[in-house]
Parts: C-alpha cells; sequence; structure tokens
C-alpha cells in the first residue's frame, strides 16, 4: 500500500524541472524579498553606504536560505491547515506532490547551509541570527502562537525583523541601537500588514480555527488595531532621524511622506473595516512601504547622497550671505 502511494505521489511530477518547481514552492519566493531587502537596508545603513558587494551578495544569500528553510518547516507544520483551505491546497506537500520527510530534509540542508555560508564568510553572530530567526519563527510563531492567540502577529513579528538585525551584525559584527531601531520599525510595520491580510482571508482562518485578530473580535476592532500600529509607526521610523541621526533628509522625508500614505490606508479601512477591497489596498500598500522605506535608507546613506546634499546646503548658505 505504502509503495502505491509513493508511487502515486511521484507520479504528480511529469519531469525534474517539475520537482525542482515543487520545492521552490516551499519556500513561498514571493515572501523572501521582503524580508531581505531589510537586511539591505541593514547593512547599507551600518557601512555608512559603502557596503562590499561580495559581503552584500553572501550576506543575502545566507539570509535567503535561511528564510527558505523557515517557509518550507512551515508548511510541513501546517499542512493539515493548507489542505482544509481552498487557497493552500494546491501547495506542494498538502497536494501530495511532496511527502513531509522529504520536505524536512530540504529544510534542514538549506538551514545548514545558511548557517556554514554566514558563519564562514561573515560572522558567527549574524549566522547565529539567522539560526534565531527560523527557530523564534517555528517554535515561537508557528507552534506557540498561531494556533492559540489573536496577538500571534505582534508577537510573532519579531520572526521577520531578524533579517535587520542580520544584516547589521554581518558588516559590524555588533548590535547598536540603530539595528534594534530598524528591528522595531518592521515589528510593529507586521500588525498592521499581516493583519490587513487577515481582514481579506478572514473566513479562511475561521474554517480551519486559527484565531487571527478579525476571526476572534471582528473587522473594525481589527481596523482599530491596525490604525494604533500605524500611527505608531511614523515616529518609530523617524527615530533614525532624531535622536540617532543615524539618517538624513532624504530618508527623513521619505519616511514622512510614505507614513502619511499608510496612514490615510489605515483610515479609508477604520471608516470601511468590513470592505475586502480597501484591507486589499493596504495590504498591497504596506508592502509598498515597507520596499521603498527601506530604498530611501539605502540612498540616502550612499556617500554620493551626502556630497550633494553638503553642496546643496553650502550653496543655500553662501546664496543666505549675499542676502
Amino acid at each position: 500500500m505504502q509503495e502505491l502511494l509513493d508511487r502515486s505521489i511521484d507520479a504528480k511530477h511529469q519531469s525534474f524541472a517539475q520537482v525542482i518547481q515543487s520545492y521552490y514552492q516551499l519556500t513561498k519566493p514571493r515572501i523572501i524579498p521582503l524580508l531581505l531587502i531589510t537586511t539591505a537596508a541593514s547593512m547599507w545603513l551600518a557601512s555608512d553606504g559603502q557596503t562590499d558587494p561580495v559581503l552584500f551578495l553572501i550576506t543575502v544569500i545566507g539570509g535567503m536560505l535561511a528564510a527558505a528553510s523557515a517557509q518550507t518547516m512551515n508548511c510541513i507544520y501546517d499542512r493539515d491547515i493548507d489542505y482544509a483551505m481552498e487557497r493552500t491546497r494546491n501547495r506542494p506537500i498538502p497536494s501530495g506532490r511532496v511527502k513531509p520527510v522529504h520536505a524536512g530534509i530540504f529544510a534542514l540542508v538549506l538551514a545548514g547551509a545558511s548557517f556554514a555560508i554566514l558563519a564562514v564568510f561573515t560572522n558567527l553572530l549574524a549566522a547565529l541570527l539567522a539560526m534565531a530567526g527560523i527557530g523564534f519563527y517555528m517554535w515561537i510563531y508557528t507552534h506557540l502562537l498561531k494556533r492559540h492567540t489573536p496577538q500571534n502577529i505582534v508577537i510573532g513579528g519579531a520572526a521577520g525583523a531578524i533579517p535587520a538585525l542580520v544584516g547589521w551584525a554581518a558588516v559590524t559584527n555588533s548590535l547598536s541601537i540603530e539595528a534594534w531601531v530598524l528591528f522595531a520599525i518592521v515589528f510593529i510595520w507586521t500588525p498592521p500588514h499581516f493583519w490587513a491580510l487577515s481582514l481579506m482571508i478572514k473566513d479562511d482562518y475561521a474554517k480551519v480555527g486559527i484565531p487571527m485578530l478579525p476571526v476572534v473580535v471582528g473587522e473594525a476592532a481589527t481596523a482599530k488595531q491596525i490604525w494604533i500600529y500605524t500611527l505608531l509607526l511614523i515616529p518609530t521610523s523617524l527615530l533614525l532621524v532624531y535622536p540617532l541621526g543615524a539618517a538624513g533628509v532624504i530618508y527623513g522625508i521619505a519616511a514622512l511622506g510614505l507614513g502619511g500614505v499608510f496612514v490615510y490606508e489605515a483610515w479609508k479601512l477604520l471608516q470601511v473595516p468590513t470592505d475586502k477591497s480597501v484591507a486589499k489596498s493596504m495590504f498591497k500598500y504596506s508592502i509598498l512601504y515597507m520596499m521603498l522605506l527601506c530604498t530611501a535608507v539605502v540612498v540616502d546613506s550612499l556617500p554620493q547622497t551626502q556630497a550633494a546634499i553638503a553642496s546643496l546646503l553650502k550653496i543655500v548658505a553662501i546664496g543666505h550671505l549675499h542676502i
């Protein structure tokens, strides 16, 4: 019987390329770039805009492998939920294309490769932080929180914020207050980002008994929480400008402008919390917000940007003197 089952599973792949595709899908590749862009921003800020390209590439590869490992482990643990929900039923494990044991081996190989690359080519602190990210995501969020408390995303958001620490540690082999502010930005951004998604697919979570906030307290209360966290995000993002002075005027303008739109999106949702199209708009913008904010960190930190701003200020100062 087991042999027949194995054959039926194997038969779901028509070619080696389809096998590769199934394992690739296990890593939830659409999620990974958003994690890595925070790593990139952290590295640029930590190096004053002069990140070694080889170090950057190695850190991104190590972080990508760690994130892929965590997502694969999540697919194994949540295979019962994935099978029950229509939108996830065709994922590699619930669809039968990949056995859980094979996915587990794949996840361990990815984690081992991540640790080895980061430990050898960056430093042990970065490697240990990457492993801590995997452990926190799986043990704290997926196992302890996700199925048991509506605050799962609030606490579990730490897992998604760890890549910012990895990037900083890769450059400096330490963690400064600036690194923890970057961590805090991602940490506070996570609830409005994920709760907006939860509002969109509330019925799916309710069907499988996952106590996401909209399922437990309803859409209106969730929208209020999104509003509160969004308001907290703006001053947190500006800490890099003042009092830390780690980022300059370009980042400050971007943080204010992007944050203002974020607040507007949260306000719209607060008015019509049951409107899934508004929740979708909020969710999509939250992704754009994080990508553009991290881009602003990189651009602001570049020596060329700093030189241009210094020249502009000098011209303005000379103009005032002539007046």
